[in-house]
């Protein structure tokens, strides 16, 4: 008995010291690139049942320690970090990306995912923390210059549309334009009048990612809408955890950075005094204006976002956000306001069987518009010696040129100042869309899920233009004189809405045997396209009309699927197939088959590369699939119909109004535009993937193009229609790499590159007539009456200008009116005119860099482009002394290329316009954007982390062209929007 009083003593005296032994400690885990937190982050002692995790702050709790536990920090993306506890009570810890786990990643294609070490296509994807930094008004800045084989061209109006080129595009006269899938929904990329854009309505601040499907054998599960390329745009979600809220909030100051080169007024009236005649020299006024500068400023732009994002009672997943921005461009009078609201709800239900993904977003547009291309070229011609205001003007004060008898000329160019302020061009839309998905995984059969998607996309706008009864454009031409008519001004409006709706429902099955991984998925997609307009055109006009049109409903039905194999992760193989149909063509070539195969090989997981230090990753790749284009203007072509006139167009006989009818013109073999393309790739990593990148070759030909061209005379009732003629061929290299060049607790520093080179050549016109030089394409130039300076021709690039070739004398200055005779003919006409250079750049590159010092970064991004060229239509309009002083009546100011030529006159017909000379070398070196940045970690706030930086967007261009811009999308530089140099302060907080 003494026994066991003794035991029982012992055991009370040793269990405080038992109780002491086991500990609780307490920490916070961060990341240690950016000093964020990271919840969910597994919290364990080694060998150990259960632990912990972080929460949405980043901390944890872990209890029952004991001195000499190894305590094991681990989280997917990042290295394991194991601290030894000795009598700490808090161990924070900082975890570092793991390069080896970066081949986890699962990127989106279509109707699905697959790891990023699985993928057989040419894909690129971009997450938020690599996005463009600075202020992003619109989506498609984020990724601008960042993948290679994406050229990204933004304009510099407020809001403008970015064109977007996949590999050089694939068509002549059919869309041009990628596919974008916004969270399941694919996109039209039409857009109601007082819109700049199709993404224009999305706040930059609500994505996550952009995933590019490249090359035919990854986009050709999109099958007819793929020729392009896919854009995936993936938005933010909710996540489990607490609720966490951010708040961004930018100001910006957008300033001139460089106007076009005219003569100043002292110039001018140099020239004037020299060169004019009597009449003319009395034009001349007394001031100084720059009629650039008047209708130019600076402006403030503001971008505020807010969102709150965690789970409702812990179980359902929620995102909140609504931002606006507010950007006022540097043309008086024009500006880009954005309200926006979404909402994502993300909730996994019966025992994670049922995903649910409901995905909104509600945006308000508010836009003012100029008539931009007449004000500033009104501001780049008008005489500098004018006056913007007049005493006892009859134009609200405003100087405008006036014949002798008070009429009203046509030619002179007005005041553009007034024009500015008496022209109002306002416009408001709203656009509700959102997408439904609902995933279900069988309890009876787990691997084989069913997945249906229903998402709509309504976009409405309204806008109004009024001329001001003061403005001088309110005034009928010269045979109205003010004595017998009233200024009513103008007032014209309009009404668009349009409307796309959306249902996929495929079946996805999944299963590993063995070795072997089988990823199996077939489906059905519709979808419908509406739209409306309404039209009321100068209602205050004496006879006013207002029209009702409504586009023919466009509706697109397909059937695809796709097979992955993969066999012990080293070799992979992908199979696309989709049949699509469209209500553009006729019974008879309605549906088009699309497929696409693409192998590749891990070798990196060969045995005799598996434990190699130096070679990480190694991926060859080989793709092969077709695509189609239908995106075209004409909705029915195929159909024999028939217009009924306006009631400007009856007739009436006794007392019957009949109504008139015309015949239209068509083509009932009109069909699908094809694209092939082979692909070759390699995926690389060296040094624990401390350098990775990737290397493409494709070559890719567009066949039946879809082409807008001109019927020869009698072959159909009207003069120009689309038809399938011709080939384009495509190839290109794409090169990109990145690395952690400094990698260490204080400093890192990571650089991205990427170079595309591409060539483009038109190989078929279907026209083989001695002499056919081609279909003239692109925009009309200024100068003369519909002069195009761009062709198609058989073996050349798209849009190559076609010019006449300038001669010049000794001192290289050019021979005015003087030209070679290129066909020998002795004389100088449309036969000498032939293909000089072309808008699309031959090689395009990207430098983006990131440097991190302990709480400071800087990060920079660069653009180039190489082998592109711009017609100046600037100089090659008013670049001559006739431009200036053309009249005796008034006076326009010239260019500042009239001292580099010293051309005085039209010369015969329009050969002036369309000389060589002036297509220029437009290649450029570009800095887009420095942003400086500092973080603060909760230390200082408790509560928030809190980040300030200081960006330059815009910050400087290296290139020969002495034109306003070299980069421009359409390769004519003409009356362009100047794009803004932009300082900005920013301020992110995280709660």
């Amino acid at each position: 008995m003494k026994t066991i009083y003794k035991k029982l003593l012992i055991l009370v005296l040793l269990l405080p010291f038992s109780i002491l032994a086991q500990n609780t400690i307490t920490g916070i885990v961060l990341d240690k690139a950016s000093g964020q937190p990271i919840p969910g982050v597994n919290v364990n002692v080694q060998g150990a049942a259960s632990g912990s995790s972080t929460d949405f702050d980043g901390k944890y709790q872990l209890a029952n320690v004991k001195r000499g536990d190894k305590i094991l920090f681990s989280f997917i993306g990042y290295t394991n970090t194991i601290v030894e506890f000795v009598t700490q009570r808090t161990v924070n810890v900082s975890l570092v990306e793991d390069a080896n786990q970066l081949n986890e990643v699962v990127i989106q294609v279509g109707y699905g995912t697959v790891k990023k070490k699985d993928a057989t296509g040419a894909v690129s994807q971009i997450a938020e923390k690599d996005f463009n930094k600075g202020i992003n008004i619109t989506p498609e800045s984020l990724i601008s210059g960042r993948i290679a084989g994406v050229n990204v061209t933004g304009g510099g109006a407020p809001g403008a549309k970015a064109d977007i080129r996949i590999r050089g595009g694939s068509s002549l006269n059919a869309s041009n334009e990628p596919l974008i899938v916004l969270d399941g929904l694919p996109l039209s990329n039409a857009v109601p009048s007082g819109a700049t854009s199709i993404l224009s309505t999305i706040d930059p601040n609500d994505i996550e990612s952009f995933t590019v499907l490249k090359d035919a054998s990854a986009a050709a599960i999109y099958g007819s809408r793929a020729a392009n390329g896919v854009i995936v745009i993936t938005t933010k979600k909710g996540t489990k955890g607490k609720v966490k809220v951010s708040f961004s909030s930018q100001v910006a100051v957008n300033t001139v950075e460089n106007t076009v080169d005219v003569l100043s007024a002292d110039q001018f009236r140099a020239l004037v005094n020299e060169r004019g005649t009597t009449a003319q020299r009395a034009l001349l006024g007394n001031a100084n204006t720059n009629w650039q500068d008047e209708i130019f400023n600076s402006s403030l732009t503001t971008n505020n976002n807010i969102s709150v994002s965690g789970a409702l009672f812990d179980k359902l997943p929620i995102r909140l956000s609504v931002g606006n921005v507010d950007n006022p461009g540097i043309l008086k009078n024009t500006s880009f306001e954005r309200t926006t609201t979404s909402i994502s709800l993300n909730p996994v239900l019966f025992d994670n069987h049922l995903k649910i993904d409901v995905s909104g977003n509600l945006s308000f547009g508010n836009n003012q518009f100029q008539d931009e291309g007449a004000i500033i070229g009104s501001a780049i011609g008008f005489d500098p010696t004018q006056p913007v205001f007049q005493a006892n003007s009859r134009y609200n004060g405003y100087y405008e040129w006036l014949e002798p008898n008070g009429n009203v000329p046509l030619l002179p160019a007005r005041n553009p100042v007034a024009r500015l302020n008496q022209d109002e061009r306002r416009a408001t839309s709203t656009r509700k869309w959102g997408n439904v998905s609902l995933d279900y995984k069988f309890h009876f059969f787990e691997d084989l899920r069913v997945v249906a998607e229903a998402g709509i996309d309504r976009f409405d706008s309204s806008g109004f233009t009024e001329v001001s009864t003061q403005s001088i454009l309110g005034f009928q031409p010269r045979t109205f004189t003010e004595a017998n008519y009233v200024n009513l001004g103008n007032y014209s409006s309009y009404t668009d809405a349009l409307q796309n709706k959306n249902l996929n429902a495929y079946f996805n099955y999944i299963k590993n045997f063995g070795k072997l991984r089988v990823d199996a998925t077939a489906g059905y997609n519709y979808q419908l396209f509406e739209k409306e307009r309404y039209q009321s055109g100068e209602i205050r006009q004496p006879n006013p009309n207002e029209d009702v049109i409504t586009d023919p409903d466009i509706n697109l039905q397909s059937y695809f699927g796709r097979l992955n194999l993969g066999f012990d992760s080293r070799y992979l193989l992908t199979v696309n197939y989709r049949r699509d149909g469209t209500s553009r063509f006729s019974q008879q070539n309605r549906w088009g088959n699309f497929a696409g195969a693409a192998l590749a090989w891990n070798v990196a997981e060969e045995s005799f590369l598996k434990d190699n230090s130096t070679i990480s990753t190694l991926k060859l790749r080989v793709g092969y699939g077709t695509t189609g284009q239908q995106d075209i203007s004409a909705q029915y072509d195929y159909l024999r119909r028939v217009t009924l006139g306006t009631i400007n167009s009856q007739y009436i006989f006794g007392n019957t109004v009949f109504a008139t009818a015309r015949p239209e013109g068509y083509n009932e073999n009109i069909k699908w535009e094809e694209l092939a393309e082979i692909n070759l790739g390699i995926d690389y990593g060296f040094f624990n993937n401390r350098i990775t990148g990737s290397v493409n070759y494709f070559d890719k030909e567009s066949t039946d193009l879809l082409a807008d061209i001109a019927v020869p005379d009698g072959a159909n009732i009207r003069n120009q229609g689309f038809f399938n003629v011709g080939a384009v061929r495509t190839k290109g290299v794409e090169f990109s790499i990145e690395s952690d060049i400094v990698k260490n607790d204080n400093l890192t520093w990571n650089v991205a590159f990427n170079t595309t080179f591409i060539e483009q050549k038109i190989s078929n016109l279907g026209i083989t007539v001695p002499g056919f030089q081609g279909y003239l394409a692109g925009d009309n130039i200024a100068g003369g009456s519909g002069n195009k300076i761009q062709v198609n021709s058989v073996g050349f690039t798209p849009n190559s200008f076609l010019v006449y070739e300038q001669l010049y004398d000794s001192n290289k200055r050019p021979i005015q009116g003087a030209y070679a005779d290129r066909n020998q003919d002795g004389k100088i006409d449309a036969g000498d005119r032939y293909r000089y250079r072309k808008p699309a750049p031959d090689y395009t590159f990207g430098l983006f860099s990131t440097l991190n010092y302990k709480k400071f970064d800087l990060t920079m991004n660069w653009r180039a482009s190489l082998g592109n060229y711009i017609f100046d239509n600037v100089s090659s309009n008013l670049g001559y002394l006739d431009a200036g002083l053309r009249r005796q009546t008034d006076l326009s100011n010239v260019s500042a290329d009239y001292f580099n030529t010293g051309f005085t006159f039209e010369d015969n017909g329009t050969q002036r316009y369309l000389s060589n000379y002036f297509v220029k070398d437009a290649s450029f070196i570009k800095l887009d954007n420095v942003t400086v940045g500092y973080t603060f970690d909760k230390s200082l706030l408790r509560v928030a982390t809190l980040r300030l930086t200081a960006a330059v967007q815009n910050v400087l261009i290296l290139t020969k062209y002495d034109g306003l811009d070299p980069e421009r999308f359409n390769g004519i530089d003409n009356n362009v929007y100047p794009r803004a140099r932009t300082f900005l302060l920013g301020v992110n907080l995280n709660l």
